[in-house]
Order: C-alpha cells, then sequence, then structure tokens
C-alpha cells in the first residue's frame, strides 16, 4: 500500500498550481477502492465540495466506452470491426479514398483518413443555449452551414470535406470526433437499440455503475445524481466564473457526453485492467477487452493509440489512459493492464491539464517518486539535419483555424502556434518535443514526410497540413 498522505498532499498541490475548482479523483484496486481525493468546490457559492460520487462530464473519455460497446457488438456477430462504414451509412465518403475502403475498425482508431474538421464545434455553438458569447463561438456560428443536429449533416459535410485527406485508410492516426459521432449511430444500428440503452444494459448495470449516464445535455444525469452534480468552471481574472452550460451536440453522443463519477470511472478501468473481470465475475468478454487494447494493438515505450483509449510500456508495466475536455470539463483516466488497477480524476473546469495528477496516482501505485516522468518522447544525443524538409506553416480546421509555422533562426528550428513562440527538442526520428521558455512541454510533434518534404505534422493526435498541399496527401 502507497502512502496516501504523501499523494493527498502532491494532488493539493497540484490542483493549487492550477487554481483548479473542483476535483474528484479515485483509485480502484484488485479488490476495493485504494484511495479518493477531493478538492475544491462544485457550486458557484464554493460551499459544496465533491467526492467520489459526484457527477461530472467526462467528455471524450466516453470514446474507450463506445468503442467497447462497438467491440461486445463485434463478439456477439452483430458485426464485424472490418465491416465498410458504407455498410450503414451509404452516403458516407471522404474525398480521395475509395467509398468501401473506411471500415469500422478505422473509425475506432482514428486512422480512417478523415482530416480535422469544424462539425462537432459547430454543434456545440449552434445546439447549446448560453454560447456565443465570445469573438470564436461567433465566428463559428456564421460558418456553420446548417445546426449540425444530425449525423446526416456530419456524413454530408464529410463527402463534401474541402481539406486534404490523411492518406488511406490505415495509414496515419489523427483524432477524429466526427469519426465517433459515425460509430455512435453504427451502434444504434447493430445493436437494435440506442447506444444510450444498448451502453447501460452491457456496460453500465454489468459494472455497478449506477452513477454514469449517456446524455447529451445534462438533465438527465442531474436527475441521476440526486443533487449531487458538478456546476461548469472557467478560469477568469485570478478566479472563476460559473454556469451550468453543459455542451449539447446532437450527433456526437458516443464521443463526449457520458456523466460519470470518479468511483464509476475507476471500476470501469479496473474492469478494463483485468480483461472484463469485475468482482471476481467476467462480466465483459475477455475478447472484447482484447479487441479495445490488448494484444492486437501493439505495445512499445511511445504512445500508441489502440480504439479510443492509448497504450504505452512504462518501466515494466502496461498503462492505458485517455483524456477529455469541453467546457468545463477537464478529465484523465487510466489503468494498469494485467494488475487490475483503475484511476481517474475529474475537474469541473475546463482547458485544465490532468496529466501530473493521473501521473501522480500511477507513481504512488507503482512505488515510484511521485514526480517521477512519464514523458515519452525523450530528447536523444544526436542532432537533426534536415531541417528544410520541415520548414513552412501548417493548419488545422478543427473549430477556429490554428495554424502551426517552422522557420530556422540562426539555424535554430523555431515555431510559432496562434502567436505562441516556442523551442524544439529533438527526439528521434521526425519527433520533438515543443518546449516553452522555461522548458515546459507546450506538445508532442511529429512531421510526415512524403518524397523529401513534409506534408503534414502531428500535434499531439490531429494532423495539421502543409498550406500549399492540395488533394490527397500522399
Amino acid at each position: 500500500m502507497f502512502n496516501t498522505e504523501e499523494l493527498t498532499a502532491k494532488l493539493n498541490q497540484l490542483a493549487q498550481s492550477q487554481a483548479l475548482a473542483g476535483v474528484s479523483a479515485c483509485i480502484m484496486g484488485p479488490e476495493s477502492m485504494l484511495y479518493d481525493f477531493s478538492y475544491g468546490f462544485i457550486d458557484s457559492n464554493k460551499s459544496i465540495a465533491p467526492n467520489h460520487d459526484t457527477l461530472f462530464g467526462i467528455a471524450s473519455m466516453s470514446k474507450s466506452i463506445t468503442a467497447l460497446c462497438i467491440c461486445l457488438l463485434a463478439v456477439d456477430g452483430k458485426l464485424r470491426l472490418d465491416d465498410p462504414v458504407v455498410r450503414y451509412f451509404p452516403g458516407f465518403h471522404i474525398p480521395g479514398i475509395p467509398r468501401e475502403a473506411v471500415t469500422i475498425r478505422h473509425l475506432c482508431m482514428h486512422t480512417s483518413g478523415l482530416p480535422a474538421m469544424e462539425p462537432l464545434e459547430w454543434s456545440i455553438v449552434m445546439n447549446t443555449p448560453g454560447r456565443g458569447s465570445d469573438e470564436d463561438d461567433r465566428h463559428l456560428q456564421e460558418t456553420a452551414p446548417n445546426t449540425m443536429d444530425s449525423i446526416d449533416q456530419i456524413i454530408e459535410y464529410i463527402a463534401k470535406c474541402p481539406y486534404p485527406n490523411n492518406g488511406m485508410p490505415g495509414q496515419n492516426l489523427s483524432y477524429s470526433n466526427e469519426g465517433y459521432a459515425i460509430l455512435s449511430y453504427i451502434a444504434d444500428q447493430a445493436a437494435g437499440m440506442s447506444l444510450e440503452a444498448y451502453m447501460h444494459e452491457h456496460v453500465f448495470a454489468p459494472l455497478g455503475m449506477t452513477r454514469s449516464i449517456l446524455d447529451n445535455g445534462h438533465l438527465a444525469a442531474y436527475a441521476l445524481s440526486g443533487g449531487n452534480m458538478t456546476s461548469l468552471f472557467t478560469a477568469e481574472d485570478g478566479g472563476h466564473r460559473c454556469d451550468d452550460d453543459w455542451s449539447v451536440l446532437p450527433p456526437f453522443r458516443g464521443c463526449a457526453m457520458v456523466k460519470s463519477t470518479s468511483k464509476d470511472m475507476s471500476t470501469y478501468y479496473r474492469m478494463l485492467a483485468a480483461y472484463g473481470m469485475h468482482e471476481g465475475k467476467q462480466v465483459i468478454p475477455r475478447q472484447a477487452v482484447e479487441m479495445l487494447l490488448g494484444n492486437e494493438h501493439p505495445l512499445r515505450s511511445l504512445q500508441t493509440m489502440c480504439m479510443g483509449i492509448n497504450k504505452r510500456a512504462f518501466m515494466g508495466h502496461v498503462l492505458c489512459e485517455h483524456s477529455g475536455g469541453l467546457h468545463g470539463v477537464s478529465t484523465k483516466g487510466g489503468l494498469i493492464l494485467g494488475e487490475g488497477i483503475g484511476l481517474s480524476v475529474l475537474c469541473n473546469q475546463g482547458d485544465a491539464d490532468m496529466d501530473p495528477l493521473l501521473f501522480a496516482m500511477y507513481n504512488a501505485v507503482l512505488g515510484l517518486p511521485l514526480d517521477q516522468s512519464h514523458e515519452w518522447f525523450n530528447e536523444v544525443s544526436y542532432p537533426f539535419s534536415d531541417y528544410d524538409m520541415l520548414t513552412g506553416t501548417y493548419i488545422c480546421h478543427e473549430g477556429i483555424p490554428s495554424t502551426f509555422t517552422l522557420t530556422l533562426k540562426d539555424g535554430i528550428p523555431v515555431r510559432c502556434h496562434n502567436g505562441t513562440v516556442t523551442h524544439l527538442v529533438y527526439c528521434g526520428g521526425t519527433r520533438f518535443r515543443s518546449v516553452q521558455e522555461d522548458g515546459s512541454l507546450y506538445s508532442r510533434i511529429e512531421f510526415l514526410i512524403f518524397d523529401g518534404k513534409a506534408w503534414g505534422v502531428r500535434c499531439g493526435t490531429r494532423i495539421f497540413h502543409r498550406e500549399e498541399t492540395t488533394g490527397s496527401s500522399l
């Protein structure tokens, strides 16, 4: 057993350093809860503290649950992971890619070839009460071609998308919310019931996750919570602005709309860590968990995307994790595969970094110093010699366009991303850490080369395309 007082002090320090509003964290072991942590507040009066039964949004942590539902349907013979998407949506087409080439597996693994695009952000601003107050929201409302409140509108936009694709399916990872929107509706068709009902019946109920729900909005979640549900907070002028303007994005249900608690989510991750076992019973078929994150996916020290969740080797252990972020939501959850350990940390403030908190929790469980680094892009001892292949401007169209420019200043690579200037630390291959003046990590980037020139750069998990690139990338 680890030193819980030391971990609590560390998590308090990390929460205070970011001036977070409220945090709930939990660690579930093979037999029982090992640890829970609460910090801050969940209400506008700053008088109510969260606990492990408080409902938070989990945003993109929802994706692995949706992917698990897809795997369960595959195990049950109701779909095949290698079924083409056009079997379910005949109008589905990514420009430049053969219609039948994109499969359910590709959507699950973010390797479909779909470029980053605007529909999720359009859907939020067009369907969420209380949005539209800032310049970015107004721009999105003005540029939205429709209300983006149906899957058919997303399918239609993808078919006409003006941005270059990311190559043939299976070639390149680029995170796609639209892909998981489509998966939600494939699950509906294959299950013969709504994803909401299927997720409750086949995941939440068997695991005793009685305080978890797929809810587009928050009214059903609030009713389930019995009032123990957080409000949403935004850092502002040294304090916090509070509201209850929960994101509503109708077609993106399984992409980001689960509401849950740190206890329930840690229970879910513990089940995955035990290959479907829960309280001594095989409640989820092991085959489904293997499809999701098991031996079908490579293991290496560099983080690998499985199905809605990442995977990496770390000091003799296998760690799987995923984060989430929306308005008033910043989350991170993970597990130690094969060891029956599930962890989650949920925060009610947007644009906050939960990595340091989750990594400290991992370290505590593994008996490591709480500050042990989890960096998987590590500096190498030799230089990179071909910066001329990389220099240029790259752009991503997910929501408000985001621009990345790489230049050489006195032979040193300098990156400018939306006005923020950073320097690159070479980490082997075409991988770099982008760091700020104080040495802190800004992002991990990897350039994608074809015929002696970078056609794109993966920033985190999104591919930015070189601006002059037209048509198909490869």
